[in-house]
């Protein structure tokens, strides 16, 4: 049985998607994109053009919903499924996109290069316990024109692990899904065994920029999987309390849905976030905090509820270096998002409000996720008996280390 964290009973997550319906409907969404907004106008939603907002019945996104794959998966170079998008599925990848590395030496935080990127591929990927890479850093030496592609360039040279990536223009989308295509053998064996994920966030408050509203309709229009990251910031972009920042993350989450599926029905679509309190005294994003984890889990038991795939941010710490404080914040909220039943639980290495890489920090995370794993997979039954076997040629004595079935067993009981 695999040990579960829930924190919503289900008339909560009722009451939570009717308020988000609720919000889509009467309050609107922002969709700053001319092709999105048509073709949300052309599927019955109300549009004030002058205003760039869009009404969206409940209608409308129920027959969204209806479309949606229930799961997929992403496959490594060699085409095997190695990441199982849906159910209580739990895998583990690098935080991405941070602008600093923790230089080994100094201890200071500098931009990153190519050189550091290079080095947190090589790391993660010889380290189990991520089943999927990352775009992990910016190379700062490299024009932001092509900022994007360089990553996902990098990542494919010294990886075989599926990505998680994302674009930062339209155009560099459309380059790094014919670069991946490459590598799967074309673009129609790229949409059947995809290599990687894109990451598409909306602006809170309830807005999707052009570039975030045109994401969505060209990996929908690729087949290549979107995931949505919903960023609401407790207290600063979002309502203060927990269960307000997810219904405006559901919200946000399920207009992103109806973008999505217009342009492609049955494309796949993650249903995944950032959120996060917001530190009244600081003006920070505390990344480690429970309540931040506490957002994520019950966004992530809406999703479910949904029976969509799922995705989140856990598993960082805010602090400076790798430190106790990297390390309580770091295992803790991997945890949570573990027991969460979360398909794909980002931010591992990362420090600094998600601002800073450290390989070193990647290695300490993945023993953290490797009991996290553990955990998750529950306390099984081998043997038709739980111990009677055991029992039946050792008597008195201590000595079960001598046992057969010890060594075929051990190492499956034991991290």
């Amino acid at each position: 049985m695999q040990p579960k964290l829930e924190l919503l009973p289900s008339d909560l997550i009722q009451r939570i998607l009717d308020e988000a319906f609720h919000l889509l409907e009467t309050h609107g969404v922002k969709v700053q994109d001319a092709e999105a907004r048509r073709l949300l106008g052309e599927n019955g939603a109300q549009v004030d053009e002058a205003n760039e907002v869009v009404y969206i019945p409940e209608a409308l996104v129920r027959r969204a919903l209806e479309t949606v794959p229930r799961e997929f998966y992403l496959y490594n170079r060699a085409g095997e499924p190695v990441v199982r998008y849906g159910g209580d599925a739990v895998h583990f990848d690098p935080g991405s996109s941070g602008v600093h590395i923790l230089d080994p030496e100094t201890l200071e935080h500098r931009p990153s290069q190519t050189a550091d990127l290079v080095r947190l591929v090589k790391v993660a990927e010889m380290l189990p316990q991520y089943a999927a890479q990352s775009t992990a850093v910016v190379c700062n030496e490299v024009p932001k024109a092509i900022g994007d592609l360089y990553r996902l360039y990098i990542v494919l040279l010294y990886s075989a692990k599926p990505v998680v990536t994302g674009a930062f223009s339209v155009q560099t989308a459309h380059y790094m899904f014919e670069m991946l295509a490459i590598f799967a053998g074309g673009r129609e064996e790229l949409a059947q065994k995809p290599l990687a994920v894109f990451d598409v966030c909306p602006s809170p408050p309830l807005i999707w920029s052009e570039f975030g509203a045109r994401n969505l309709i060209d990996l929908a229009r690729a087949r290549v999987p979107a995931q949505m990251v919903s960023m609401p910031l407790a207290g600063a972009t979002a309502p203060v309390t927990l269960l307000g920042s997810v219904v405006q993350h559901a919200a946000e989450s399920l207009s992103g849905i109806v973008i999505h599926q217009i342009a492609g029905p049955g494309a796949p679509i993650v249903w995944g976030g950032a959120p996060a309190i917001f530190d009244m005294r600081h003006g920070t994003t505390p990344m480690g905090a429970i309540e931040t984890a506490m957002i994520d889990v019950a966004y992530a038991q809406v999703g479910k509820s949904l029976g969509l795939p799922t995705h989140t941010y856990l598993g960082a710490s805010d602090a400076k270096v790798v430190d106790a404080q990297a390390g309580l914040e770091s295992g803790i909220t991997a945890l949570v998002g573990a027991l969460g039943g979360i398909n794909m639980i980002s931010g591992a290495g990362m420090l600094d409000f998600l601002a800073c890489q450290s390989a070193e920090k990647l290695v300490v995370d993945a023993e953290a996720i490797g009991m996290a794993l553990r955990l998750v997979e529950g306390i099984r039954a081998h043997t038709e008996t739980l111990a009677l076997e055991f029992f039946e040629t050792i008597g008195f004595r201590g000595d079960f280390l001598k046992q057969k079935i010890t060594r075929q067993l051990f190492a499956k009981e034991q991290y």
